[in-house]
C-alpha cells in the first residue's frame, strides 16, 4: 500500500505550497507588487515538486519506515524544490525581484506544512493500525534466533502495521517466540500462504540455504506477492549488515566502516569546533603544564609517537612528557606501571588527572583524531594484539579518540594482562555498534565529572 502516494498526494502538496505562499505575501507585503512574477514562480516551485518529490522517495508507503527518516526526505526534498527555483531566477537574471524576507517565509511556511501532515497522517495511521486496522500480514521463513529477532522488531513496532502470520521454521528443533501456525515442510507453508492470502513473504535466512531461497522464490513467482530477502549476516558480520549501494548494485556491508558518511560528516565538524573552543578555554593550563614539565626534567615539552588513525593511518600524537629521558630498546614497549621510577613528580600529576592528554585537542584540530573513540595504542601493541584479540584492528575504522566508551567504563591504563585489553577491544566496539551523537555527549560529559582521575591513570 502506498499512503497518500497518489494523485490526491501530489495535490495536497501543491495545494499546501500554493497556500504557503499566499500566507507569506500576506505577511511580507501590504499591496503584493508584480503579482504576475510571483504567480509564475510559485507554480514552477508547485511544477518542480511534481517531479522532485518522488525522485526522492517522498510518495513511497510509510509502512514501517520511522518519522524521522519520513521528515527527512520531505525536508531534503522541499528544500531541493527551492534550491533550484532560485538557481532558475538566477540564471534568467531575475533574482533581484524576489523578496527575500517573502522567499524564507514561504519556505518556511511550505515546509512546515508539509512535514507536520504527514506526521499528523503517521500518527493517525499508527493508532488505526495499533487498533487492528490497516495490518499487513507476513510470513516469515527463518530459522533460529534470527525469526526471533524480525519477530521482536515486529512487536516492538506494532505502528509499522506488520504482523507475523505464519512461520516456516528450517530448524524445527529450534523454538521461535511467536504464536502463530508454524510449518516445518515447504508444501505446509505454501499452501497455507495462499490460502490466509498473504501479501508479505519474509526470506530471512542465512546465505547458506541458497537452495531454500531460490525454491520460494520460484514458489512465488506467479502469485501477486511481496518477496523481500532479509539475509542472516550475524555470523559473518563484524557490525550490522546495514545496506549501501555501490555501482547502482544493492550491497551488505559485512566488514566496513559502522558510520554512515553523514554520520561521519557530523562527527567531523563537532570535533573541530569542540576542540577549537576547548584549546581557547585551556589555553592559560596548558601554558601552566608547558612550564612545568619544562622545568621538572632535561627534555622537551612535548612526547611525540607514532600511532594508528582512520583506516591504519598512521599520525604523530602528542601528550606533555611526563617521564625523564631514558634510552628505551628498539621494537620493545615499556608502559608506565604503578610507582614506575621513569615518571617525574610532574608528570605523576599530569597522569593522574589525564593533564597529560591535553595536546591531543592539537590532533583533533587537525583531523588525526577525534574527542570520542578507540583509543590509539601504541604500534607495537597493534602488531601484538591484533593477532590475538578478536576484532582489534577494527577499532581503526573510524578516528581514535581522546577519550572512549571504555575509558569511562575503566578500561584505561596499563594492560598488563589479556583480559584488560580485551575487555577494552569489547568496550571500543560496542561503542563503534551503537554509535550516536548522544553517545558522545554521555561519554563527553562523563569523562569531564568522574573520568579525569582513575585509580588505573599511573
Amino acid at each position: 500500500m502506498r499512503t497518500m502516494g497518489g494523485l490526491q498526494a501530489r495535490l495536497f502538496d501543491v495545494t499546501l505550497i500554493v497556500t504557503g505562499a499566499i500566507v507569506a505575501s500576506r505577511i511580507r507585503f501590504d499591496d503584493v507588487s508584480q503579482r504576475g512574477f510571483y504567480l509564475a514562480f510559485v507554480a514552477f516551485a508547485a511544477a518542480l515538486s511534481l517531479a522532485i518529490f518522488p525522485a526522492l522517495g517522498v510518495y513511497e508507503s510509510w509502512r514501517g519506515r520511522s518519522k524521522r527518516v519520513l521528515t527527512g526526505q520531505v525536508a531534503l526534498g522541499w528544500l531541493t524544490v527551492q534550491a533550484c527555483a532560485m538557481a532558475l531566477m538566477f540564471s534568467l537574471q531575475r533574482i533581484d525581484f524576489v523578496s527575500r524576507p517573502w522567499f524564507a517565509y514561504w519556505t518556511a511556511i511550505s515546509g512546515s506544512g508539509l512535514i507536520v501532515s504527514r506526521l499528523v497522517m503517521h500518527n493517525l495511521l499508527g493508532r488505526m493500525r495499533n487498533a487492528g486496522l490497516d495490518l499487513q500480514p507476513v510470513a516469515i521463513a527463518a530459522c533460529g534466533d534470527h525469526c526471533n529477532e524480525i519477530i521482536h522488531r515486529m512487536n516492538r513496532a506494532p505502528a509499522s502495521g506488520f504482523r507475523p502470520r505464519v512461520i516456516y521454521n528450517l530448524r524445527p528443533g529450534s523454538k521461535t517466540t511467536s504464536r502463530v501456525p508454524e510449518f516445518a515442510d515447504h508444501k505446509g507453508f505454501a499452501d497455507y500462504v495462499r490460502e490466509q492470502n498473504i501479501g508479505e513473504v519474509w526470506l530471512a535466512l542465512p546465505l547458506t540455504e541458497e537452495r531454500t531461497i531460490l525454491k520460494l522464490v520460484d514458489e512465488f513467482r506467479n502469485d501477486l506477492i511481496n518477496i523481500r530477502f532479509m539475509p542472516d549476516v550475524h555470523t559473518l558480520a563484524l557490525f550490522e549488515g546495514s545496506v549501501t549501494s555501490l555501482l547502482d548494485l544493492p550491497t551488505i556491508n559485512l566488514a566496513a566502516s559502522p558510520l554512515p558518511p553523514d554520520a561521519m560528516l557530523q562527527k567531523e565538524l563537532f570535533d573541530r569546533f569542540f576542540a577549537l573552543c576547548a584549546l581557547l578555554a585551556i589555553s592559560p593550563i596548558l601554558l601552566m603544564c608547558a612550564i612545568a614539565v619544562k622545568l621538572s626534567s632535561p627534555g622537551p615539552v612535548f612526547f611525540r609517537q607514532r600511532r594508528k588513525g582512520a583506516d591504519g593511518r598512521v599520525f604523530m600524537i602528542y601528550k606533555f612528557r611526563t617521564m625523564r629521558l631514558h634510552k628505551q630498546k628498539a621494537g620493545v614497549l615499556e608502559q608506565a606501571k604503578r610507582n614506575d621510577p621513569r615518571i617525574t613528580r610532574v608528570g605523576g600529576f599530569l597522569r593522574r588527572t589525564s593533564l597529560d592528554e591535553l595536546p591531543q585537542f592539537f590532533n583533533v584540530l587537525c583531523g588525526d583524531m577525534s574527542v570520542v573513540g578507540p583509543r590509539p595504542h601504541a604500534l607495537e601493541h597493534d602488531d601484538l594484539y591484533q593477532d590475538v584479540v578478536a576484532g582489534y584492528i577494527h577499532r581503526y575504522r573510524v578516528k581514535p579518540g581522546i577519550t572512549g566508551w571504555a575509558q569511562v567504563n575503566g578500561f584505561r591504563g596499563e594492560t598488563d594482562r589479556l583480559e584488560k585489553m580485551e575487555g577494552r577491544v569489547e568496550h571500543d566496539l560496542y561503542y563503534l555498534r551503537n554509535w550516536s551523537f548522544g553517545l558522545d555527549l554521555r561519554i563527553i560529559l562523563a569523562t569531564i565529572f568522574k573520568g579525569l582521575i582513575h585509580h588505573n591513570a599511573y
